[in-house]
């Protein structure tokens, strides 16, 4: 092997999945067959293991391909090799939930990956034949069905050079393109004078990649955060330290700006290819999302054709962008949304939510799918919201009325299901007798297996159902299940499982994720490096305990560019929004504290409040202290705001005005992250409450749960969270070197220790307060500049 050669690797999986498919999308076939992959690791061990002496499990097979100028190689690891008196046999496992009677062949994918392993070992053991086995079993019953059959070495050879010929383009597309990349990265330099602490925070996410470790940066608002992250892991990836970069955030206005960094790059003549992933009910092309051919003329034959759509593409333009891409797959007849996945894959940036690298039922299989390993680089922004997303991602319930529910639609129509049905039902309610509002538990394997037993059952009921609204009620619990089982299949010590009647009446069995981070690392293991980034990382052992599970991770406290003159904080200290204290005066003492406030200068400002009756009350008593007087004006968020009512709300604060404007916002909701009301804007946040979660009985368990591992459960459960978002609301204010503003924090608890614990460097800072001086405050604050 020539050293100086580069290589191409791929695996027989992806190899045989990426050339050999064709045909429709169609999500009414359900799909278990992938899908169970995830519950095969088991019963391909348990398989193995009972297999005799003759029987090599697990073997690591690798067939290089000299091509001109490159070097391809193909690696997998074929399930067994087992010696029999008439030769060689290659035994490909592929673990189902569908009946196999119903099974009359092996899969065309499955006997083609079966069909590469067979021919690299008969090529490197000189072999003139060799045995194929097809092994399928049935996880639920264990039952096994067998497809044998015999190649010559030569039907292989020109099989298998078939294959790879039609590969060979795709891998001399990314040598070529990567020697193009990595030449014009090296002419790149950082496009702005640097900030403040921004040069350093370069520095270390360079030499972190270098390392191939992670990083923890708490980076205040105007750090210039994103550029910080994206210049040097482009960097990085000129120096052969990365193949591809995945910018993952939580929201659409932070991938906006993710764009925009990459696009100022271009301006140096950087080459280099950026998709922004969308999702799939924003970019289909029909009025209802329905992916299957006989809805949608663009999921007939999609897989036909989609192929070359990306290749024309990929090598005719460097840019990616929605437009470009929807008017891709018009011109080839093909899914927008599963276009925009392949074209992923030859791609040198990806900018995602989180859910397609982290999510068990969304993430890119091809990335990061069992087997799948690169050298990603993986920057995270507004990280603080991958605790309770990854919480979200790793947990499943299963409602015993949804079950119930299905065995009443389906009882006459199909006795077998409706047994299976029945049998969980029973399980359920069992559990429910038990369970006197909630109850903990330590294991429910017996009801594992029983819903293994359904899953069998819903599989073949959707393979024949033509009843479109009772298939589409049974596949929802379908793809429930499956969650379910599949997070089973992932308890350990980072869980609790537990029932619990809801106030609704409905009964639920619930597996919580209490610390996400061992899920979240197993997908950062398929990566070299992870930056994560926030403007509220506070506290960083809190966001380091439940999204990393390694003790070497670096962190880094970016110093705050603006001059913190232009800045008032002041805590008041004669109110609170504990529920004991609650009451007319409470909320008429608020009121005042923000007519005051909006009296003292002529401005914007938001006040953010813990929920939405609380904000509702002191809504009401403000309007009515102001009665008559027009010097006010307000706008209030609703609870349901459609993408139009938002933009409108956020309108208010673009206009020229006489009056002051005050805003009432949800502390935690669409308007205390992500907004950038720069300058004059918003000249004020006064933060209501300590933003606590509500008590209910999921954070009593999560409070439980850190206590007993010697943590303290209350921070960990309520007071960190809640002041994540109390720092988020307050960062609305000062967004840019210009911007003046003053921060109100209204709550006697922020002046107790453990709050203030949590407070960034630049709030040391402050001032007390009460209703009948806080104007004096104020007025100084502004005559400081002239106002």
């Amino acid at each position: 092997m020539n050293l100086e050669q580069p290589v191409i690797r791929i695996s027989v999986r992806s190899l045989v999945e990426f050339i050999m498919r064709s045909g429709d999308i169609d999500n009414r076939i359900a799909g278990a067959d992938k899908d169970s992959m995830l519950l095969g690791g088991k019963i391909h061990r348990k398989i193995q293991r009972r297999m005799g002496s003759d029987y090599h499990a697990e073997i690591g097979l690798k067939f290089e391909v000299p091509c001109k100028g490159f070097l391809l190689m193909i690696e997998g690891r074929a399930d067994g090799i087992i010696e029999t008196p008439e030769g060689i046999v290659i035994d490909e496992i592929k673990g189902v939930l569908k009946d196999l009677n119903l099974l009359k062949e092996p899969v065309g994918v499955h006997l083609a990956q079966a069909r590469c392993y067979a021919y690299i070992y008969a090529s490197q053991k000189k072999l003139e034949e060799i045995g194929i086995q097809m092994t399928y079993c049935n996880m639920e019953t264990e039952e096994m069905k067998r497809f044998q059959s015999v190649y010559s070495f030569q039907e292989l050879d020109t099989w298998f050079w078939e294959l790879i010929g039609k590969y060979e383009k795709w891998a001399r597309y990314q040598i070529q393109w990567k020697g193009k990349r990595n030449q014009s990265i090296k002419e790149i330099e950082f496009p702005f004078t640097y900030r403040e602490g921004q040069k350093d925070l370069v520095v270390s996410v360079y030499r972190t990649i270098l390392r191939k470790k992670k990083l923890f940066i708490q980076a205040p608002t105007g750090v210039g955060k994103t550029m910080a992250t994206v210049f040097p892991a482009v960097k990085a990836m000129g120096e052969g330290l990365g193949e591809k970069l995945f910018y993952l955030t939580a929201k659409t206005i932070t991938r906006t700006v993710a764009w925009q960094a990459f696009d100022t790059l271009k301006e140096q003549a950087l080459r280099m290819k950026v998709i922004v992933l969308t999702a799939k009910e924003k970019i289909c092309f029909c009025e209802e999302t329905n992916c299957n051919p006989d809805a949608c003329p663009y999921a007939k034959g999609h897989y036909d054709r989609v192929n070359d759509a990306v290749y024309e593409l990929i090598t005719t333009s460097d840019e990616m962008s929605r437009e470009i891409l929807e008017e891709q797959a018009r011109k080839w007849q093909v899914c927008p949304h599963e276009m925009s996945l392949d074209i992923a894959e030859w791609v040198d940036a990806v900018i995602c939510d989180y859910n397609y690298v982290f999510d068990p039922n969304a993430y890119l299989r091809r990335f990061f799918g069992e087997g799948n390993k690169g050298e990603y680089l993986f920057l995270i922004d507004e990280a603080h919201n991958l605790v309770e997303r990854g919480r979200e991602m790793y947990s499943a319930q299963i409602y015993k009325e949804d079950i119930l529910k299905i065995k009443k639609l389906v009882k006459d129509r199909d006795e077998k299901l409706a047994r299976k049905l029945n049998d969980c039902n029973k399980q359920l309610l069992a559990l429910r007798r038990e369970c006197d509002g909630l109850q903990v538990l330590d294991s429910v394997s017996h009801i594992y297996l029983k819903l293994m037993a359904l899953m069998t059952e819903m599989e073949r009921y959707l393979e024949d159902c033509k009843e479109e609204e009772i298939r589409q009620e049974v596949l929802n619990l379908y793809f429930s299940v499956r969650t379910f089982l599949n997070i089973h299949d992932r308890l350990d010590e980072n869980y609790l499982i537990y029932s619990e009647l809801e106030d609704s009446g409905r009964f639920k069995l619930r597996l919580f994720c209490v610390n996400p981070a061992n899920c979240l690392q197993e997908f950062l293991d398929k990566g070299n490096s992870t930056i994560f980034f926030s403007a509220t990382l506070l506290p960083i052992h809190y966001y380091k305990k439940l999204l990393s599970t390694s003790k070497e991770d670096y962190a880094i406290y970016a110093e705050s560019p603006f001059d913190p003159a232009r800045r008032q904080l002041i805590l008041g200290t004669d109110v609170s929004t504990k529920y004991t204290r609650r009451g007319e005066d409470m909320y008429r003492r608020y009121a005042r504290y923000l007519i005051q406030v909006a009296r003292t200068r002529i401005g914007n400002y938001i006040a953010f409040f813990p929920s939405y009756r609380f904000m509702e009350e002191v809504y009401e008593v403000f309007v009515d202290l102001l009665k008559e007087d027009q010097e006010i004006e307000y706008v209030m968020q609703s609870q349901y705001m459609s993408e139009e009512a938002r933009e409108i709300f956020l309108e208010n604060f673009e206009e020229d005005r006489k009056h002051s404007l005050m805003g009432f916002c949800v502390m935690g909701g669409i308007f205390s992250e992500g907004i950038d009301l720069a300058e004059d804007k918003l000249i004020g946040a006064i933060i209501i409450g300590t933003g606590l979660p509500q008590v209910c009985r999921e954070r009593e368990l999560l409070k439980n749960y850190f206590d007993a591992h010697g943590l303290r459960g209350f921070d960990y459960a309520y007071l960190y969270p809640g002041m994540n978002k109390v720092l988020q609301s307050a960062g609305r204010v000062i967004r840019t070197d210009e911007d003046r503003g003053v921060i109100l924090l209204l709550d006697e608890r922020f002046r107790d220790g453990r709050y203030q614990e949590t407070f960034p460097r630049e709030w040391k800072e402050y001032a007390l307060c009460n209703v009948e001086n806080v104007e004096d405050y104020l007025e100084t604050f502004w005559k400081k500049w002239g106002e």
